[in-house]
């Protein structure tokens, strides 16, 4: 089957690029997210492709005020991967690996929204992530990320925000991953149903942080990093010895306080601040959504909105589980003056913890 993309020189197999191997969860992602913490506003997209299911789908949403409202379509992929519009919806790669344009219209929400990313610096490349519940393979994937900013416009209903230098991170993924309905291959018990993830694209007005950890049931990152990364083109640094200490909000496991910590590549220390605010619950972007899930068969085409007030949803319930906060955060560098950012802290928990007290699947922070 071939396609549009045959005609460029990026061919990883012995096969047209619309063949992606024989795993069912294979799947190329396009992530992103944007704010102006002032104004309390936020928006989020995602655009997947599952080649193995024959499917693309996405997602944008937009959050003012705890009120969330989200476009999600799905349709057939047919073997066009370079077709990377889905219905209302559509991402363009204006120059790889630095500008991105996303567009998103529906005429029954009164939406419009023309917003183009322009990276800082280069994206890092996080570590690859591989997890296995007893011998099933359930995560195998790698993960690029880049802090941005945005500009263009967006409009809803009545308000209308003319997006000037708003910041932003997006993230592109790759591999084998969880998608569509319940994988139905039976496996061995591998424990205790546990996830443990913090993500923490954090940006100061010289350079970015980016701190991410997967932790198992004991506190120890199976995959954790943090890298520093200079907006004057100097570079990346990678941090040694990182760790970090979550607080959480009484009666819930929701981040409220993060401190991170760990050493530059010259020995000098690096401390970061975050203290959260406002929440934004991932389902808006099709993020274990009971309906709209990533890779979720709707037909040859669908479309879906979908409106939420994020401020009155139980925190502790699992449609909830799955979040990020907009948060404001402090950097201290060795003897340097401490500077000030903005950033977001993405989590996922469930489960055991110890270093956070957490011992059984729905306990919460005393």
């Amino acid at each position: 089957m071939l396609s549009a993309a045959d005609d460029y020189p990026i061919h990883q197999l012995p096969e047209p690029i619309a063949f992606v191997g024989t795993d069912r969860n294979f799947y190329d992602r396009y992530y992103f997210q944007g704010f102006q913490l002032d104004q309390g506003i936020c928006f989020g997209a995602a655009l997947g492709v599952y080649p193995n299911l024959n499917l693309m789908d996405a997602a944008f949403m937009i959050q003012r005020e705890g009120a969330q409202q989200s476009l999600l379509s799905s349709r057939h992929l047919d073997g066009d991967r370079m077709n990377t519009r889905v219905g209302p919806i559509e991402v363009e790669v204006l120059e790889p690996l630095r500008r991105i344009r996303i567009r998103a219209s529906d005429a029954e929400l009164n939406l419009d929204a023309n917003l183009e990313f322009v990276g800082r610096a280069e994206p890092i490349q996080e570590p690859r992530f591989t997890y296995r519940v007893g011998a099933m393979t359930v995560l195998d994937l790698t993960r690029m990320t880049q802090g941005g900013r945005w500009k263009g416009q967006v409009k809803l209903g009545n308000h209308c925000w003319d997006v000037s230098n708003w910041t932003g991170t997006r993230d592109r993924s790759w591999g084998i991953r969880p998608i569509g309905e319940r994988d139905p291959r039976g496996h061995g018990f591998g424990g205790e149903m546990q996830w443990y993830w913090i993500w923490a694209p954090i940006h100061f007005p010289h350079c970015s942080v980016f701190f991410h950890t997967n932790d198992d049931a004991q506190g120890e990152g199976w995959n954790r990093s943090a890298v520093l990364v200079h907006h004057d083109g100097s570079g990346q640094q990678k941090l040694s010895s990182v760790t970090f200490k979550a607080e959480y909000r009484p009666g819930t496991r929701q981040i409220h306080r993060l401190r991170i910590q760990g050493s530059l590549p010259n020995g000098e220390s690096l401390h970061m601040a975050l203290t959260c605010g406002e929440v934004v619950y991932k389902q808006g972007e099709g993020y274990n959504h009971p309906t709209w899930g990533h890779g979720t068969y709707h037909g040859k085409s669908a479309v879906a909105r979908e409106h939420r007030d994020a401020r009155a949803l139980n925190p502790n319930d699992f449609a909830q589980v799955h979040l990020h906060a907009l948060c404001q955060a402090t950097l201290q560098q060795s003897d340097q003056s401490p500077c000030e950012g903005e950033g977001v802290v993405e989590q996922m928990i469930v489960g055991p913890h110890t270093p956070s007290g957490f011992t059984s699947l729905n306990d919460v922070a005393s």
